[in-house]
């Protein structure tokens, strides 16, 4: 229904940015908020889905098209939904997903939260020769973040991304000993480190 959503981004939070398009404002369901840190108060475009429950009309934004493609052809394998699929790709891009898969790499999607080993081998088979590897440069741009605390920006998005407070806990204490310039830096260390 809605393609994309070109506006001003006026609010980053964990799980999900605000954008504003002709006075009003779109809450959009995003796999890491802060990869659009660098565009917060100013117009940006943002590829969306809008998936309708019984109980929820929920809109999922993406930075490029490759990660909107990716998130839609997982969530057509049985046993992942919306927020795996956030999940995942949070935590790679979708050029490492598509690697995993045609490998038949089980370990690294396993990795994920809600992923287990059965849904693992069912994101291969239903998804193995049907992804296109793509030569990416760096598809997520990175800014230079003068927020006071990176580390708890960075903890309460790994925690809306369905990581446990233990699995976080765990990480936190690597991730406090290292110094980062972005909150995105620092949720990709974490996940990093979440998914050894």
């Amino acid at each position: 229904m809605y393609a994309y959503i070109k506006g001003s981004i006026t609010a980053i939070y964990p799980s999900h940015i605000v954008i504003e398009r002709g006075g009003i404002g779109y809450e959009i369901q995003t796999p890491n908020s802060y990869r659009f840190q660098a565009q917060l108060e100013q117009e940006a475009i943002v590829y969306t889905q809008l998936i309708v429950r019984e109980d929820a009309q929920l809109l999922y934004g993406f930075n490029n098209l490759e990660e909107k493609d990716m998130f839609l052809n997982l969530i057509k394998v049985t046993g992942i939904g919306p927020k795996s699929a956030l999940a995942i790709l949070a935590a790679s891009t979708p050029n490492e997903v598509t690697m995993a898969i045609e490998n038949e790499n089980e370990t690294y999607l396993t990795k994920f939260p809600g992923i287990g080993k059965k849904t693992a081998r069912q994101i291969i088979l239903d998804l193995k020769g049907k992804l296109v590897v793509s030569d990416e440069s760096d598809l997520f741009v990175q800014n230079n973040d003068s927020n006071k605390d990176v580390l708890e920006e960075a903890l309460l998005a790994l925690e809306a991304l369905g990581y446990s407070k233990r699995e976080i806990t765990k990480v936190k204490k690597t991730l406090d000993k290292e110094s980062f310039d972005t909150v995105d830096a620092c949720i990709k260390r974490g996940l990093a480190l979440l998914i050894q």
